[in-house]
């Protein structure tokens, strides 16, 4: 990863930092995208060299625009898109709000949709341009309550699948997305006291391979959906 930029979405969060992190300990330069206005303590000190971008609304284009022009202007390009901006929601259909549906096709698809179509002209224009976005593998098939948000990673799901072949022809860009089982989290760990997170898939371990379909020794893999469900 050494002199690639990387670009993150969702770069505050639990998950997006821990893929920054990684990617900076490996030379890559990192720029963090977020909906929360500020970074976490110690996330974007100064000397980190990471740039970091809050209040950006990734479901509105010309925010994101701005957002990965900001990238390329402090960093020469982009190289790398990391999708991770996204969230949960367990409802049933009954009980739960049809709103909710909206809701979480937003954050999760529309954001991806939205950044991709805005990084494109950069990515093109690097010598291996990557993007990595963040289904589920709660998508592939659906339990109780987890229909909409089943629904809106299966969506992230097919834009991965469907860029990596319109990119196929004519560019260097891969396209793949890893499908987490449940990572833990302090609030998946909040939220299900009773059970065992040894089982679950650490952020660290997510990251690595993020930064692996991120490399160049994946440049053969596009349009590939990797389960990483730990002992889920």
């Amino acid at each position: 990863m050494k002199g690639k930029v990387v670009a993150i979405t969702g770069g505050f969060g639990i998950l997006g930092s821990a893929v920054a992190e990684l990617a900076e300990k490996r030379g890559a330069k990192v720029a963090l995208i977020d909906r929360a206005p500020t970074p976490p303590d110690g996330l974007c000190d100064a000397g980190s060299g990471m740039l970091c971008l809050g209040s950006v609304d990734l479901t509105d284009e010309a925010q994101a625009s701005e957002a990965v022009e900001a990238v390329t202007d402090r960093f020469g390009g982009l190289d790398v898109l990391c999708n991770i901006a996204g969230g949960f929601a367990w409802e049933t259909l009954e009980d739960g709000r049809i709103d909710t549906w909206d809701f979480l096709y937003r954050l999760n698809v529309k954001t991806a949709a939205v950044t991709c179509r805005a990084a494109l002209p950069a990515l093109k224009a690097s010598m291996a341009g990557r993007i990595v976005n963040v289904g589920a593998a709660g998508a592939v098939k659906a339990g109780m309550g987890m229909g909409a948000y089943a629904a809106s990673k299966s969506g992230v799901m097919r834009l991965t699948e469907a860029l990596a072949e319109e990119l196929k022809s004519g560019s260097k860009v891969t396209v793949n997305a890893v499908l987490p089982s449940i990572i833990d989290t302090p609030q998946n760990r909040k939220d299900m006291p009773d059970a065992d997170p040894k089982t679950w898939v650490a952020p660290s371990d997510l990251a690595e391979v993020i930064l692996f379909l991120a490399s160049d020794a994946a440049k053969a893999m596009t349009g590939a959906l990797v389960p990483v469900t730990g002992r889920v």
